[in-house]
């Protein structure tokens, strides 16, 4: 579900009853729908109610197609795909029962945590990739695949993994033809995640939702989507036109192998995409050098095991595409590692600039308005402003010495916290913060409430750099830390700074 304003329901809303359900307060929303949690009487349990917005709800031929389609989702048992308890009209009103799930969704826990590790993201897309190919071996296209309808049904810690729920399968462009939805230029879909085949209103299948799929990993990733625009025609020509960013330029702490493996899944042509979802999901885990270890979860594989870094398309570990789909071997990762300090209190990153939802657009005058060339570019996302460069002083033997040559390990640390203090996190993670204690999600959410770090170089003994640090923390206050770095060839190898006493 979106975020957009919710369709009307005329009386309809809380402690109202549809059928056998009594509505509770709203949970979500999205151009057609409104989602309740809703007691079902007769069993005495919670449900989520999806109730159809009255006017695509009036035509005959729309409801009977509806409950037809509903019927066909509800066959598909998947132990990650949403349970459909029942679907009907009452009164008129078209709605849908599901399991209640009360996790909240994937979309919140990254705007929560920021950008999530490889192994998590990996087990996401991994049980989402094999509801998808479950629900499209039996005809169901999903059209709406993002992280807004993956659904937590177990958040990961304590020594649990996620358990992903796929909800929300949209209902189909043939049933919403019927009322003429698709002829006033709404799309089936969100403009974020969609597949340049369903912009431009061709028949789609399963490698639409993979297209989704991927939008969505890179999502997760870095916190952008890959196509991310200012307006909606510049998103437009951008998913149908422009190659997908590199991922590593915004993660450099992920191996090169899986900016090929997204540019594949990515392809403006759905014969270029991978086969199924859970072929993309296996070269996605291979890329990433992850492996299936005991108990079904994600690890590192072992140096020299040829899983560390796999070629794109490289099925690396114990459990392959096809055990997976059996439902084998679910993938689990541990919770986003808290790092020790390196600067500042460790906090949520900031949210992303907020992206324009999709809005109702007709195709024929975004092919129109492309053909002719009238759209605007989207402006650069750039990083924040940078704040002034770290200051560093000498104190003791280092001030006699003078001021720290280019390339000595006083400059290489000098650098490093000056990368810091200008939100430069690529650069510091390549001067040192990648042999930290820390993955880079978590490097990065270090600094959140850190305003400015003040470097006081004490002294250098050959490789080692004896320092305090000041930290100035968003709030006002202020922290000191005092340790050493380790510098071997322009690069920290070795941290052990910790809170001063």
């Amino acid at each position: 579900m979106t975020e957009q304003v919710p369709p009307a329901t005329g009386d309809i809303g809380s402690g109202s009853q549809i059928a056998s359900y009594r509505l509770g307060e709203q949970i979500g929303w999205g151009g057609m729908a409104v989602v309740y949690r809703a007691l079902d009487i007769r069993l005495d349990r919670w449900v989520a109610l999806k109730v159809l917005a009255p006017e695509i709800g009036r035509d005959d031929s729309f409801r009977q197609r509806f409950i037809s389609e509903s019927r066909a989702a509800a066959a598909v048992d998947h132990p990650h795909i949403i349970p459909v308890f029942e679907a009907g009209d009452a009164g008129g009103v078209l709605f849908i029962a599901m399991r209640y799930v009360g996790g909240g969704d994937v979309r919140t826990l990254f705007r929560r945590l920021g950008p999530l590790d490889a192994a998590r993201v990996t087990s996401i897309v991994t049980q989402v990739a094999s509801a998808l190919d479950a629900s499209h071996s039996i005809g169901l296209v999903h059209r709406d695949v993002k992280p807004a309808n993956m659904l937590l049904g177990t958040v990961a810690g304590r020594g649990r993994p996620d358990h992903v729920y796929l909800a929300d399968f949209g209902l189909s462009k043939q049933a919403l033809s019927m009322v003429g939805l698709t002829q006033t230029g709404q799309f089936v879909g969100t403009l974020d995640y969609m597949a340049p085949e369903q912009i431009e209103a061709r028949p789609v299948d399963g490698r639409a939702d993979l297209y989704a799929l991927a939008c969505a990993a890179f999502e997760m990733l870095c916190g952008v989507v890959p196509f991310q625009r200012d307006q909606d025609l510049g998103q437009v020509f951008a998913q149908l036109s422009q190659p997908p960013p590199a991922l590593t330029a915004r993660r450099p702490d992920l191996p090169p192998a899986i900016d090929g493996v997204l540019a594949r899944a990515l392809a403006k042509s759905p014969g270029d995409r991978y086969e199924s979802c859970l072929e993309f999901a296996a070269s996605l885990r291979a890329a990433c050098g992850l492996e299936w270890g005991a108990g079904g979860q994600l690890q590192p594989g072992p140096p020299g095991s040829g899983t560390e870094l796999a070629a794109p398309g490289r099925t690396a570990g114990r459990a392959s595409a096809q055990d997976l789909a059996a439902g084998q071997a679910w993938p689990s990762a541990p919770p986003l590692p808290q790092p020790r300090r390196t600067s500042g209190r460790h906090s949520p990153a900031p949210g992303g600039r907020p992206r324009w939802r999709a809005r109702a657009i007709a195709v024929a005058a975004v092919i129109l308005v492309i053909a002719a060339g009238a759209f605007a570019f989207s402006r650069h996302h750039g990083a924040a402003p940078s704040r002034p460069a770290a200051s560093a002083s000498l104190s003791g033997a280092a001030r006699r010495r003078g001021p720290a040559r280019p390339g000595s390990p006083a400059a290489t640390v000098t650098a490093y916290i000056a990368a810091i203090n200008g939100h430069h996190y690529g650069r510091a993670w390549r001067l040192g913060g990648r042999n930290g204690p820390s993955p880079y999600p978590a490097f990065v959410h270090g600094f959140g409430s850190t305003a400015r770090d003040t470097l006081h170089i004490l002294s250098v003994s050959g490789d080692v750099v004896t320092a305090r640090l000041t930290a100035r923390q968003t709030d006002g206050t202020v922290e000191t830390y005092r340790g050493t770095y380790t510098v071997d060839k322009g690069v920290i190898t070795r941290f052990d700074v910790r809170p001063a006493g």
